[in-house]
């Protein structure tokens, strides 16, 4: 993509799935690519991969329910390559799947921990770096498809990826004058762990699934990459506060 050459650009959960096609992706336009993982083995294993095809990553520590951890990893990055160009706050968790009645406090509290108040934490960071750097700066924020509609058995997950929309589209406001583009994403139903975890509990849900994408198939983590990508390109450069779906047409 146009404009990402030398770019340092940080992945949230940069480990796996989405956040790991996103960041080689990155790298593969020749980007600087940063890494944010609380999982260490996965993270380093993602700039392994970066580093094998010739690629630069740096695997950096961060907890997104720790505004600490937030902070650090943003101060650490601008420290090593002197400033931030790009960011995704794509970390997040499913959550249980239940009926809102039966959702307990702690896992509410959990998935808008991680979801909502984790993508505002890291958002928070990564503004103040790039105002800190005169302005100029885009960031991508990973929202879903649920947070577009609803979902039985997802009020909480869905109501945390509704709250990103939100979020991204305020703040997108708010930051444009100085240059910094906001944007989000809305996956449709991807192959990851986070799917496959779900499937070993309901395999019967597949056929329903891909029945429900007009494309008659599920998308991988690569498609939804390339989107979030172009939106921090400069071919995207009057897309602000922008909400993109990537959903094989599963809601239209």
């Amino acid at each position: 993509m146009d404009g990402l050459q030398g770019k340092v650009t940080l992945v949230t959960g940069g480990g796996s799935g989405i956040g790991r096609a996103t960041a080689l992706a990155f790298a593969r336009d020749s980007a600087h690519v940063i890494v944010a993982e609380q999982h260490v083995e996965a993270g380093e294993e993602t700039v392994r991969l970066i580093e094998a095809n010739g690629g630069s990553a740096l695997f950096i520590w961060m907890d997104v329910r720790q505004a600490s951890a937030v902070e650090s990893a943003i101060q650490r990055a601008a420290q090593i390559y002197g400033r931030l160009d790009c960011a995704v706050n794509n970390a997040g968790i499913e959550g249980s799947i239940l009926p809102a009645a039966e959702q307990s406090e702690h896992d509410v509290e959990q998935t808008i921990g991680v979801n909502l108040a984790g993508v505002w934490r890291c958002m928070r960071s990564e503004l103040r770096q790039m105002l800190q750097q005169g302005g100029g700066g885009s960031i991508v924020n990973m929202s879903s498809i649920l947070g577009l509609r609803g979902g039985a058995n997802y009020a909480i997950y869905s109501a945390s990826k509704h709250g990103i929309i939100g979020l991204t589209r305020s703040a997108a406001r708010e930051y444009a004058p100085v240059g910094i583009r906001i944007n989000a994403v809305c996956p449709g139903t991807i192959r990851t762990a986070m799917l496959e975890r779900e499937l070993a509990m309901h395999p019967e849900a597949e056929s329903e699934w891909i029945a429900a994408h007009p494309v008659g198939r599920l998308g991988l983590p690569e498609e939804v990459a390339e989107a979030v990508v172009w939106l921090c390109s400069d071919a995207a450069s009057f897309v602000v506060g922008h909400t993109l779906v990537v959903d094989g047409g599963r809601t239209a």
